[in-house]
């Protein structure tokens, strides 16, 4: 498969209108961060299973001169949202659809302040209205509806289609409309029509603010007014690993960035030489277990951790986690059950700035609540917290929860930088370990989002853990991988969502670009 090449900018993005409104701004001379603000304002409009202005995101963006910044933009728990607020109510756990599920505030558009912010710091002219345009335009005279959101499956579906707003918004005749349906979200088009003239800011601590803090009060979500005056995104420092010819960059916890540095990391170390063979497979599967279980215990809220997190990327920590690695038998390994409906996009200008950029409402439309005033659909990432208050992940009001988000980013040696990513719940690691290792190998950056993928993880309400595989894996490989232990599903079609979205960009030394985005997905490249 031929890889997009371009001869000096260009995105990528599930969905084709995002990829074409951040096209569109690199043409009108806007960095690679204004066209991700312009891309991610399009998806949320175009794909509202994956991700919503009612989410949460996160930013690498890398500058010309080398440095890399790290935006986390994911909400807290409303002051209301307590341990004894969901006891008091009877639930062992906290609801994953309705207002319940809906207790952390959307993190994303304080993302996208602190990046624009950011843009106009490294030279950015463009206003947010030219940046917003095309996702109003959008919104208001509409777009077709996606072959992904008119063929996904839907979790826990009768306590969705009750949840408040979502009926109305999304359903046709009490159904997901079919795809190539016209839609039109009119009154998230006003809403993100009016932050393009009020400033993003708005969104929390001005009308928009106070309208969405009205709905929920009504709809008896637990965050108010104060929750949501109080959320502005941060910076920190990324997370960084140094392999042989290359440096990987991802995102701190509570993002699952540490456990992508740590698969790779560990497979480096496996001493494979040839792509697609068993020990290919079986090492990515191997590390991606070790590295699910440090996520576990370790991917919380930044100001709660409780362990070294860069000890988990010293040489002599994944030496040693490397060296217990079997790679003829398949380790048994427990996992919690994880799914995920996320977009990753990126983005590389023709000054070189990268941005590898992820944004989400975890579940599939999240909470299911679209509020009547704004529009906005209302992610549930929330619920994964524990209502155990001795979990590291336990609950409590102003704590941000565990994310499977992670925006990974790969700085060669040589000068190449490759913006990449995928989502997936806790696949995402996994997938994006395949997708780079392939290319590594030789692949083309659009083979290697092509090919097979697997994913080893308990899904919803599913008994154990398994390894999932595409089915066109070769038929000799998963015989290999059944004799060395692991429990395989074949999936039934060649492609699946279940398998996640990726795709990459790379500029090259000679700064030309290329780019791809999954099949699996309804997106693509765009570029200059």
């Amino acid at each position: 498969m031929e890889t997009p090449e371009f001869s000096r900018a260009a995105v990528a993005a599930p969905h084709l209108a995002a990829a074409r409104a951040g096209k569109a701004i690199l043409a009108e001379g806007g960095n690679a961060i204004e066209a991700m603000l312009a891309m991610a304002a399009a998806i949320a409009v175009v794909y509202p299973h994956m991700n919503s202005i009612g989410g949460d995101a996160f930013w690498l963006v890398r500058e010309p001169g080398g440095r890399v910044r790290y935006i986390e933009a994911c909400g807290f728990a409303g002051a209301r949202a307590t341990i004894g607020f969901y006891r008091e109510q009877g639930h062992r756990y906290i609801p994953r659809r309705g207002p319940l599920a809906a207790l952390t505030v959307p993190g994303a558009v304080g993302g996208w302040a602190l990046a624009h912010e950011l843009a106009q710091a490294c030279g950015g002219r463009l206003p947010l209205s030219t940046l917003l345009h095309e996702a109003v335009a959008l919104a208001r005279g509409g777009y077709m509806q996606s072959a992904s959101e008119a063929r996904y499956s839907h979790r826990e579906r009768e306590a969705l289609v009750a949840a408040p707003g979502f009926a109305e918004t999304f359903l046709v005749d009490g159904k997901i409309p079919t795809q190539g349906t016209l839609r039109r979200a009119e009154r998230l088009g006003a809403t993100l029509a009016h932050l393009a003239e009020a400033g993003l800011d708005d969104f929390y601590r001005g009308d928009v603010g106070r309208e969405i803090a009205a709905d929920l009060a009504r709809i008896g979500a637990p965050l108010a007014r104060e929750d949501l005056a109080r959320y502005r995104a941060v910076m920190r420092a990324p997370l960084s690993l140094q392999l042989p010819g290359r440096t990987l960059y991802n995102a701190p916890p509570p993002t699952a960035g540490l456990a992508s540095l740590v698969t790779l990391g560990l497979f480096e170390r496996l001493g494979v030489g040839r792509p697609e063979s068993f020990d290919h497979m079986h090492g990515l599967v191997e590390a991606s277990k070790r590295a699910l279980a440090i996520r576990n215990n370790v991917c919380v809220d930044f100001d709660h951790v409780r362990e070294d997190v860069a000890g988990y990327l010293a040489p002599k920590f994944l030496a040693g986690a490397a060296g217990a690695i079997d790679m003829k038998r398949a380790a048994p390994w427990p996992l919690p059950p994880g799914d995920g409906d996320t977009v990753w996009m990126g983005a590389i200008d023709a000054s070189g700035f990268a941005v590898s950029y992820i944004q989400s409402i975890f579940w599939e439309y999240g909470s299911g609540c679209v509020l009547p005033a704004t529009g906005a659909l209302l992610q549930n990432r929330g619920v994964s917290f524990s209502l155990d208050p001795a979990s590291v992940n336990a609950l409590a009001p102003g704590k941000r929860p565990m994310h499977t988000l992670n925006p990974p980013l790969c700085v060669f040696d040589d000068g190449r930088v490759l913006s990449y990513g995928s989502m997936g719940g806790d696949g995402q690691p996994q997938f994006q370990a395949q997708v780079l290792t392939r290319f590594l190998f030789g692949a083309g950056l659009a083979d290697a989002i092509d090919a097979p993928r697997f994913r080893y993880d308990k899904t919803w309400k599913a008994t154990s853990a398994t390894l999932k595989m595409e089915n066109r894996f070769e038929p000799s490989l998963v015989a290999r991988m059944k004799a060395a232990g692991h429990g395989v599903e074949m999936s039934a079609a060649p492609y699946e969502d279940s398998f996640g979205h990726a795709g990459g960009v790379i500029r090259h030394v000679d700064r030309h670009v290329e780019a791809a985005h999954d099949p699996r997905s309804d997106g693509g490249a765009e570029g200059l």
